[in-house]
């Protein structure tokens, strides 16, 4: 074998053997998620997608790729995923692109990360998937491209399913994925314990409730003065505050004087301790009022499904504590507002239709005593409810988990 010969053979070898290690060797997902901290189901989102990805790819390698997860949020990642790559620098960022395989958009409220997305395709035209997100809103040239281009797109919702065919868009895969957060298993329960023993709560023994104006008020949370378009909603939630919660304080007291049952009024964001005391519980009759325990202080995910999990279920304004519970099997009643996006209707796509109301709809709203009534005396078949619902869950979260795994080979 002459000089040259020797070399082409020995470069084809080495070529070889680099792309079989390629091969063989883990894929790597780059996630974008982790939108916010500033409420339990914006935080909820990231472990949820996280454990889903442990659960059905134990092999893969996930870097996470997030907006914002301060205030004491990655220390609870890090804890529950010792293994997890965050990507937070530009040089970070810079290195995930180039070697990662796969852009996984996390579950959210819309389609949150629309550019980061662009971004990456435009970059590596590498290809991309969008998890459990909802649509409510008129979408742009580039969005529809990046949707038609996804080797799928899972949406939380049904409504937002037949939305994204309606509008023509054309990604082989649109279905219904549920929400990242069904999948928390994120827990605290020393706070927990500590936090319940503290204000006379036994396990299985009260119910959460969850209070909620109809816009949040940002505004507020990050103290900034309001913005005209904050002003607007402000007078909405100022106007509808009352109407929304006094169906819910006549749950409270139909609970506190019907069963033996507690309540706990809990927040889901930074916001609703002060909603919840003032909307919630300075109202109530004393003899009611007794047996209410208000939570002043704003928790993390880790220390609320702790508290939930120990609870005999909750009801309220919110979504994604709901969500959390029935991950966790714990019955759930969700009321929701014409002012939210559609992500509430996905209670219909898990068989909990009659555990959803709109307040917006009298006859509703009227049944929603007597059905917190039913759950917190008879909470077998409330709970029996909840499993069933959650098989349903588990059966969609493996299914979509599988399109993935095709997706990354």
């Amino acid at each position: 074998m002459n000089r040259r010969r020797f070399l082409q053979t020995t470069l084809a070898i080495a070529i070889s053997a680099s792309l079989s290690a390629a091969d063989k060797r883990p894929p790597r997902i780059l996630l974008r998620s982790g939108w916010q901290t500033v409420n339990i189901g914006d935080i909820g989102h990231t472990p949820g997608i996280l454990h889903l990805l442990e659960q059905y790819l134990p092999d893969a390698e996930v870097r996470l790729w997030p907006t914002n997860i301060g205030d004491g949020v990655e220390e609870i990642l890090r804890r529950r995923f010792p293994k997890l790559v965050i990507a937070k620098s530009p040089e970070e960022i810079h290195a995930a692109f180039s070697e990662c395989d796969f852009f996984l958009h996390g579950s959210g409220s819309g389609f949150v990360a629309e550019k980061h997305l662009a971004q990456w395709h435009t970059e590596t035209g590498k290809p991309y998937g969008i998890y459990a997100i909802s649509l409510t809103n008129k979408l742009g040239d580039e969005a529809r491209g990046l949707i038609n281009g996804a080797r799928f797109t899972y949406f939380r919702d049904g409504h937002s399913v037949e939305w994204a065919k309606s509008e023509g868009l054309t990604c082989p895969i649109m279905e219904f994925a549920p929400d990242g957060a069904f999948a928390v298993d994120l827990r605290n329960e020393a706070a927990a314990t500590a936090f319940l023993s503290a204000n006379g709560l036994e396990e299985g023994k009260f119910l959460c409730v969850i209070p909620r104006l109809r816009y949040t008020p940002y505004w507020k949370i990050h103290g900034k003065p309001m913005k005209p378009e904050d002003e607007v909603k402000n007078t909405r939630n100022e106007a509808m505050k009352e109407h929304d919660h006094a169906p819910l304080r006549a749950a409270i007291t139909a609970v506190i004087r019907e069963t033996p049952l507690k309540i706990l009024v809990c927040p889901e964001d930074q916001s609703q301790m002060a909603v919840g005391k003032e909307m919630l519980v300075d109202p109530l009759a004393d003899d009611v009022k007794a047996r209410v325990v208000w939570r002043e202080k704003y928790w993390l995910t880790d220390e609320a499904v702790s508290t939930y999990v120990r609870s005999a279920g909750l009801f309220g304004l919110e979504m994604h504590s709901p969500i959390m519970c029935i991950g966790n099997g714990v019955p759930a009643i969700v009321c929701r507002f014409v002012d939210q996006t559609y992500k509430g209707l996905m209670w219909r796509d898990i068989g909990l239709g009659d555990w959803l109301f709109d307040m917006d709809v009298d006859a509703e709203v009227a049944r929603i005593v007597p059905t917190v009534l039913s759950l917190a005396k008879d909470p077998a078949a409330a709970k029996a409810k909840a499993a069933k619902a959650l098989e349903f869950v588990h059966q969609r979260q493996r299914e979509t988990m599988g399109v993935l795994k095709t997706a990354l080979t």
